[in-house]
This record gives structure tokens, C-alpha cells and sequence, in this order.
């Protein structure tokens, strides 16, 4: 059997073939689809084959949403849309959006279903519950875990800054940090520029995915300037509904296409440009 490719060498890969750290969510909205494609939820995952194939090369991860095929019934579907990304010629890497987080077994067959029944290249966990609820993804030791930690939506202050000895974000960012597992990432809002800085401090070699670009206002360049390590790279810049869902236009995969490269500017690696 051949051995994978790790996680983390996956993005070395992809950051260095897109020369960005755009990562392209695939949040499909049936009653968005574009003209070209019926209205359908039959659509979607041809919708959503035919935006990989016209953006993956200016891609460094793929990001689909388990919710948004799953309230659909297209489980069987996300699988094939995953197993479609992985045999593009551009390889990139495959991030399930699912934010599980339960423990024990529970846990155990969340991180069954994210690597063996989808395939994913890795997966996105809540640790609300406690580091038990991350530990049956880590079984996976060629596999990436993205754990949230300051998220990007208005009422995530409400738990995610509340004072301990540390606020909650900084003692998961650091936990994370203390493994020295390259696999391992962390999710941080891009909306939340302050702890983003302070997270990349605690974290200076920690990928981190940082969702909020774009729909919800979040500008690429600052998030370039903030959150990067030293190397320049070190984040992967999640963009959905800028790129999948931006108009209704006959031409609509151009403007997919178009939109893609945009972002591959603007979120080029740090010294690039």
C-alpha cells in the first residue's frame, strides 16, 4: 500500500503550485445555482465539479461544507465531489467543514466518516467539549485537524473571550501550539484581526484557516500582513460565497474563474507579489 502524503506537506505542495493561500469554499445553495445548471438538487454536484475544474489552479485548498450537502441528502454526493477533487491534476488538498466535536466513541466514528467514508484530506473540530473530542481525528497521523478557536461570527465573543487565565482562544491556540504537530491548525476569523495577531504570536508555525474574506467584509491584504509566519505563508484564506455565489450571469463559470484568479491575487504568498 502506498504510503499519503501528509497533511501538511499537501499544503507545502499546494501553496507553492497556486503561489497563494487561497482556499476556495464549496458552500452550494440550490436555490442559487446558476441559470445553466436547473434549480435542483441534482445539480449540485455537477455545479460543484464544474467550479473545481475551472478554479483549482489558482486554489490551495478546497473547503466543502458538510451541511449544505448533507440538509440536501447528497452525502453520496459530497464523497464523489471530494474523490473528483482528488483526481484533478492540480492535487489540492481536501478541507471537510464539518465542525464535529462529541467524545468517545461518537468522536471516533465522526473522524471515520470525515477520512474513510469522504476522504478528506482533513477536517475541521470543535474542542468545546474538551481535547478528547480532538484526539480520534490525531489517530490519523497522515491527516490534517483544523480546531476552532476565535471564529469569525458576531456572537462568538460571548464564549470564545470570556477571562480565565487566559481567554478560551488563547489557551486552545496554545495547546495546539505545545504538540509541535504540523498537521494540526487552527481556525481564526478574519474579522477578528486583533486576536488573529495575537493567536499567530502564540501559535508563530501553526496553520491557521481563516474564514470571513470577502461576504463578511474581512479584506485578504490585512489578513496577509497578520497572520503569516515567517515563512510568508502559514494560512489558508477561505473564500465561499465570493467566488461560488457572486452573481446569476449567463456566463456564470467565467465569472466563478474570474473571481478565483482575483482572489489568487489577492492573497498571494507574503514577498510574491
Amino acid at each position: 500500500m502506498t504510503r499519503r502524503v501528509s497533511f501538511s506537506r499537501q499544503l507545502e505542495r499546494a501553496w507553492q503550485a497556486s503561489n497563494s493561500t487561497l482556499c476556495i469554499g464549496l458552500d452550494p445553495r440550490v436555490d442559487l445555482l446558476p441559470a445553466s445548471f436547473s434549480k435542483s438538487r441534482d445539480q449540485v454536484l455537477g455545479f460543484c465539479q464544474s467550479v473545481v475544474d475551472r478554479t483549482a489552479i489558482y486554489a490551495s485548498a478546497f473547503k466543502p461544507n458538510h451541511a449544505f450537502f448533507a440538509s440536501q441528502g447528497l452525502e453520496n454526493e459530497l464523497a464523489e465531489l471530494i474523490h473528483h477533487i482528488h483526481e484533478h491534476p492540480s492535487e489540492v488538498p481536501v478541507i471537510l467543514d464539518a465542525k464535529r466535536g462529541d467524545i468517545g466513541s461518537t468522536a471516533e466514528h465522526y473522524a471515520i466518516e470525515a477520512f474513510e467514508r469522504f476522504g478528506a484530506d482533513a477536517v475541521t473540530v470543535n474542542p468545546f467539549l474538551g481535547w478528547d473530542t480532538v484526539e480520534p481525528f490525531l489517530e490519523y497521523q497522515d491527516r490534517g485537524v483544523f480546531v476552532l478557536c476565535r471564529t469569525s461570527n458576531e456572537g462568538s465573543g460571548w464564549l470564545q473571550n470570556q477571562p480565565a487565565t487566559n481567554q478560551l482562544y488563547r489557551q486552545i491556540a496554545e495547546r495546539v501550539h505545545s504538540l509541535h504537530n504540523p498537521n494540526i491548525g487552527l481556525v481564526v476569523g478574519a474579522t477578528k484581526l486583533a486576536e488573529l495577531h495575537e493567536i499567530r504570536e502564540c501559535a508563530p508555525m501553526t496553520t491557521l484557516l481563516v474564514p470571513g474574506v470577502g461576504a463578511q467584509g474581512a479584506r485578504a491584504e490585512d489578513v496577509i500582513a497578520t497572520g503569516c509566519n515567517k515563512d510568508g505563508a502559514g494560512v489558508l484564506i477561505n473564500v465561499s460565497r465570493g467566488i461560488l455565489h457572486h452573481d446569476q450571469s449567463e456566463d456564470y463559470l467565467e465569472g466563478v474563474e474570474e473571481r478565483a484568479r482575483y482572489y489568487n491575487k489577492q492573497t498571494s504568498i507574503a514577498g510574491s507579489q
